[in-house]
């Protein structure tokens, strides 16, 4: 997901935000067409002579490119604005009936399906609830849904759908004596190519990406990480997961792995593997807070909503801050010695006032540590919640469709 684009940060704070920027030399069409979508999605909606500004594109050319995505249907225009003198200005904005691509998040507890418009709204929402995915049964319930997604889009929108993208853990048959998920029904994933058996049951573009990546990828794209140039992800979920942005690109490592901070060990190995540390996931997950609430005879749903704060689950829910917001910093630590992060951005599947509640134990955890010869990033929480996961997915076909190619052509402003 290297095409991603996100504006950059220079050194000095009041330094103007790096732009898309466009080429006025031939045989460019496609890809300032391109240039001049992203410039919209990025900023908001525009008017042409704003869009040649930023994109550094002629006012002749911004004209031709917007004639013709106002006839494709991917831009439109709004009500004119009046300024004190001249013409009235007309802004042009991402058209959310323009194209359309499908998110599925398969996670250890549910599997949810969005359909996504262009403007990166959900447009409908479907999902499935289960105490661990059967890998026998799952994949007919994701046909039975994209084959309703697609049913209850009229016959021309139909033909704007892009593509499927897929979030899902790397490892989803893992950890399962955590869990407490039977080995044999816990194999059955180790085997499984997520993708090909999604891309066998629709003739659209499938792509495939580590659920906690495609959570980041939200965050890059439609959130926070459209000013912060290089930061760890941070999701918590069943399991803690994370992603890594570094110069404003999605860094996905050799092995599509890269930010999994939920194996981060919480101590020292003592040479034995059968005493190995803790790893992050065994303490700061919503595994471990469900957990508790259970052994105290509590519904653990409540840890996905404003109940975790609320008697009788504030008690358990204090224990779990307890111990997951120093595992948590204790990541942060090491990650920022590591990489030299802007800041840190924290999300996950549960309320808000929770979220808080973690950030603010956690940044206070960091007090606790040296930072002498290293920068201490700052805690952020997430803006995109519990669909993050879906949502990233769903961008990557949109992108691969309508977003430039950042490597090849992209000219960034010093």
């Amino acid at each position: 997901m290297d095409d991603t684009l996100s504006p950059r940060r220079d050194a000095t704070e009041d330094d103007e935000r790096l732009r898309p920027r466009g080429s006025n030399s031939a045989g460019m069409r496609q890809f300032n067409e391109r240039v001049v979508l992203q410039a919209i999605r990025l900023h908001g909606s525009l008017p042409k002579a704003e869009i040649a500004r930023v994109t550094r594109l002629t006012a002749q050319t911004v004209q031709v490119i917007i004639a013709r995505l106002e006839a494709d249907g991917l831009v439109r225009k709004l009500a004119p604005v009046r300024g004190k003198v001249g013409q009235p200005s007309v802004p042009m904005a991402l058209n959310p009936d323009g194209a359309f691509s499908i998110g599925i998040k398969i996670g250890r507890r549910s599997m949810d399906m969005l359909l996504v418009d262009f403007a990166g709204q959900v447009r409908q929402r479907l999902s499935l609830d289960y105490a661990f995915p059967d890998a026998d049964t799952l994949f007919g319930e994701i046909e039975a849904r994209l084959k309703q997604l697609r049913r209850g889009l009229s016959a021309a929108l139909r033909e704007r759908l892009h593509g499927v993208g897929i979030a899902a853990p790397l490892s989803l048959g893992g950890w399962q004596e955590l869990l407490g998920v039977e080995p044999a029904r816990a194999a059955k994933w180790a085997d499984i190519d997520i993708r090909a058996r999604v891309a066998a049951m629709t003739d659209l573009p499938v792509q495939f990406v580590k659920d906690t990546a495609a959570a980041c990828v939200a965050e890059l794209v439609a959130g926070r990480g459209r000013s912060i140039r290089s930061f760890l992800y941070v999701f918590v979920d069943t399991f803690i997961g994370g992603g890594l942005v570094l110069d404003s690109h999605l860094r996905a490592g050799v092995h599509g792995n890269a930010g999994a901070i939920g194996s981060l060990p919480l101590g020292l190995a003592q040479g034995d593997a059968r005493r190995a540390p803790a790893q992050l996931l065994s303490v700061a997950s919503l595994f471990n807070l469900e957990s508790l609430y259970l052994a105290r005879g509590l519904d653990a749903g409540a840890a996905t909503d404003a109940r975790a704060l609320q008697p009788p689950w504030l008690e358990a829910t204090e224990v779990w801050l307890r111990d997951a917001a120093p595992a948590v910093a204790l990541a942060v630590n090491s990650a920022a010695c590591l990489l030299d992060l802007e800041g840190v951005i924290i999300d996950g599947s549960f309320d808000g006032a929770l979220l808080q509640r973690l950030i603010a134990r956690a940044d206070a955890a960091l007090d606790a540590y040296s930072w002498e010869g290293v920068t201490r990033p700052a805690l952020l929480a997430g803006t995109i919640g519990s669909d993050a996961r879906a949502i990233g997915g769903a961008l990557l076909p949109l992108y691969a469709h309508f977003a430039p190619d950042r490597d090849l052509f992209l000219k960034l402003e010093a």
